[in-house]
C-alpha cells in the first residue's frame, strides 16, 4: 500500500488472534526500527517486550503476545518526536498486517516502565501491543470504539484554516487535500483530535488545541504526542521541512503553536 492507503485503512486493534509474530515479521520490524527518525532529531528508542516473559497485560487488549514500548528524553518537543516516530512504526507494522493500538493510561505503568528500563530523564509516553487482528472484535473493543466515536472525525472547517483562525481553508489542490485528510484521519488519545493547522502561502503552522484538564501527565503531554502523529502524516504525504518559528497568529484560548511545515517548491 502507498502511505495514504495505509493511513486510511489502519485502525486500532485491541483484539488479537493469539499468534506470536512470525520470525520474518519480527526481523523486518526490528530492521525498520533501526531506521526510524523524526524531524526534531530527538532520539526515540524502541523496545520489544515479550508479554509472558515480563508479565505484561492490559485490561483493554485480548490475545496479544508482545508489546512495543518507546522512550524519549524529557526535552522540549520530545512528545512530538515520540508521536512522529511511534506512528512511523505503527504504519509500517500495518503494512505487514500487524495490528497496534496506542495505550497511555490503561496499563500498569510501573511494570511496563520497569520492563522497558525507562530512566528518570526519559518519557515512555505510550506503548502498543503487536499482533495479528482477530476475525471479530471483542465486545469490550466494540463498546470502546463506540464510546470514543472512533470512526468519527471533526469537519475540515474546525481543523484547517487560511491565514488566520477565522477563515476555513478551501483548496482545489488534490495533493494538499489528501495530505490534510491524512491529518484529519490521524489517531488521537480518546479521539480528541487536538490538531489545528493554519496555512500561510507554503507554510503550514501546526497548533495543539489543549483540552482543559487533559493531556499533561508526568509521562509527557499526550496531546503533543497526538500532534507528532499528525505531523508524521502530513510530512509523509508532502515531503515538507519542519521548523519551529512561531508566526504570531492569534489563536483561540488554550491553543498553542508547536511547529511549521514548509512545503517544497
Amino acid at each position: 500500500m502507498n502511505p495514504f492507503d495505509l493511513i486510511k485503512t489502519r485502525r486500532s486493534v485491541r483484539t488479537m488472534d493469539g499468534r506470536p509474530l512470525s520470525p520474518e515479521h519480527r526481523e523486518q520490524l526490528a530492521a525498520f526500527l533501526e531506521t526510524v527518525s523524526n524531524p526534531y532529531d530527538i532520539p526515540v528508542e524502541f523496545v520489544l517486550l515479550d508479554a509472558q516473559a515480563h508479565g505484561l497485560a492490559t485490561p483493554v487488549i485480548k490475545g496479544e503476545a508482545c508489546y512495543i514500548a518507546a522512550k524519549v528524553p524529557q526535552v522540549p518537543h520530545g512528545e512530538e518526536a515520540f508521536g512522529y516516530a511511534f506512528e512511523k512504526m505503527v504504519l509500517f507494522a500495518w503494512s505487514l498486517g500487524i495490528g497496534t493500538t496506542w495505550i497511555a493510561g490503561s496499563m500498569n505503568r510501573a511494570l511496563f516502565e520497569r520492563a522497558a528500563e525507562v530512566k528518570d530523564d526519559q518519557w515512555m509516553c505510550c506503548v502498543s501491543p503487536l499482533g495479528y487482528p482477530a476475525g471479530k472484535l471483542s465486545l469490550r473493543e466494540a463498546l470502546m470504539r463506540k464510546g470514543v466515536k472512533a470512526d468519527q472525525r471533526k469537519p475540515w472547517s474546525q481543523l484547517f484554516f487560511d491565514r488566520d483562525f477565522s477563515t476555513p481553508l478551501i483548496t482545489e489542490d488534490q495533493a494538499l487535500t489528501d495530505a490534510l485528510e491524512a491529518v484529519r484521519l490521524a489517531p488521537s488519545a480518546v479521539n480528541k483530535q487536538p490538531w489545528r493547522v493554519v496555512r500561510q502561502d507554503r507554510d503550514f503552522h501546526f497548533y495543539v488545541a489543549h483540552s482543559k484538564g487533559y493531556g499533561k501527565t508526568p509521562h509527557g503531554d499526550t496531546q503533543k504526542v497526538d500532534l507528532g502523529i499528525a505531523l508524521c502524516h502530513f510530512m509523509t504525504m508532502t515531503g515538507g521541512a519542519l521548523r519551529v518559528e512561531d508566526p504570531g497568529v492569534e489563536g483561540p484560548e488554550n491553543t498553542e503553536y508547536l511547529a511549521t511545515v514548509a512545503l517544497p517548491g
